[in-house]
């Protein structure tokens, strides 16, 4: 395909379109990873994490995928043999499944129709049931990328808390993260999994893992091996700002830059923005008379929409079309969704106007792709966004 004039629309749901000032961050000059100039950026990136995961305690970070940060989460908590509670929320929620079932861990892995999110009522009945407590931990995909729902965390803590179990509470906010409203303290999560290239908006490159006290006592005890991710290795040096073997150094000039960015902007108003760019592009894909995926309004995700094709049209085809003829790329369905689904990302560095231009180009690919829908998708999105603003304006004055 020749390449195209004018601006790559980056619209999956990660990895996310990459700020001037990150890049530029990145560019950065190596120094040396054992010297005072990194100490004193090694404390700003560990720091500025804390407020990014709402947490007092520790937050490592490996250079690695998410991937890495979820096997960090499970072998530095449990042992071979234990029992997790899981629910198939998605793709994400089944591979983490199968990264503990190679680790020698017992799922408990509750079936769900890929389009809802956790039901706390049955983690609490299943807890309740569990009197002698061989459930080790509940594990919780946060934000499912492939199918645009979100589950509550607050609930599924009160289900852990409701049942007088003790079981560790383990989070994935891989696609969350600096997107929807997360609370990793204060919600009682004791291992929050993230990584760089979703709603951090750096590129592929860094895992997080957000650790309680009660997860650091679970490390001490456990039994799976590891080197690599131990997070004792990791703690003693990050004390002083500093990492056990050699950091991803140029990653970390951009880290602290994107969480820079981030608190300019202040936390509150990015999570809001999300919320305001997703209701536009739910408003769009209504008018276009297409089915989204997520079935509940409560459970609907602020990073992406995943819109379900008509029966007899295939999404990879839609998708083809776009990119071919509009430079934008677009999320694919993954697995059991394969080619029933697209996704439309809309994290990260995105604004009104950047979704107005990818709901133009989606609404132009569905008739170049003969998919059947309605016109008018765009003006009902451009109608959702003024009446935000209005609605932002009008309280402004009322405060004023």
């Amino acid at each position: 395909m020749p390449e195209q004039l004018g601006h790559h629309f980056l619209n999956i749901p990660g990895p996310s379109p990459v700020p001037d000032r990150v890049l530029r961050a990145l560019s950065k000059q190596v120094i040396d990873h054992r010297g005072p100039d990194f100490q004193r950026l090694g404390r700003e990136v560990l720091e500025g994490c804390r407020t990014i995961f709402k947490t007092s305690g520790p937050v490592v970070i490996y250079p690695s995928s998410g991937t890495g940060a979820w096997e960090a989460a499970i072998v530095n908590t449990l042992s071979p043999g234990d029992k997790v509670l899981m629910v198939e929320t998605g793709h994400f929620a089944t591979l983490w499944q199968k990264m503990a079932s190679r680790l020698g861990i017992e799922v408990d892995f509750v079936p769900g129709d890929w389009r809802s999110g956790v039901d706390a009522s049955l983690i609490e009945a299943k807890l309740v049931e569990d009197r002698g407590h061989a459930i080790k931990a509940v594990m919780v995909v946060h934000n499912e990328t492939s199918t645009g729902v979100v589950s509550s965390i607050p609930a599924v803590r009160r289900a852990i808390d409701a049942a007088g179990h003790p079981a560790l509470l383990l989070v994935d906010t891989i696609s969350s993260l600096a997107s929807v409203d997360y609370r990793h303290e204060e919600w009682g999560v004791d291992v929050t999994v993230s990584c760089s290239q979703k709603g951090l908006m750096l590129p592929p490159g860094l895992g997080f893992n957000a650790i309680s006290e009660k997860a650091i006592a679970a490390s001490k005890t456990n039994r799976m091996l590891r080197s690599y991710w131990d997070w004792e290795d990791m703690l003693k040096p990050n004390a002083n700002g500093f990492f056990p073997y050699t950091p991803a150094t140029n990653m970390l000039y951009g880290l602290r830059e994107a969480i820079s960015i981030l608190l300019e902007e202040g936390l509150n108003a990015v999570f809001a923005r999300h919320q305001k760019l997703a209701s536009a592009t739910r408003a769009a894909v209504r008018a276009w008379g297409l089915e989204i995926l997520c079935r509940n309004e409560a459970e609907h995700s602020p990073v992406l929409t995943a819109v379900m094709m008509p029966p007899g049209h295939d999404a990879d085809n839609f998708r083809r079309v776009v990119l071919e003829n509009y430079n934008m790329s677009l999320g694919q369905g993954l697995s059991k969704v394969a080619g029933k689904i697209f996704r439309i990302g809309h994290l990260g560095e995105c604004n009104a106007l950047t979704l107005v231009a990818v709901l133009g180009g989606v609404e132009m690919g569905l008739s170049a792709a003969g998919v059947p829908h309605r016109g008018g998708g765009v003006a009902a999105a451009m109608a959702e966004l003024q009446g935000s603003s209005l609605d932002n304006q009008t309280t402004d004055v009322r405060k004023g």
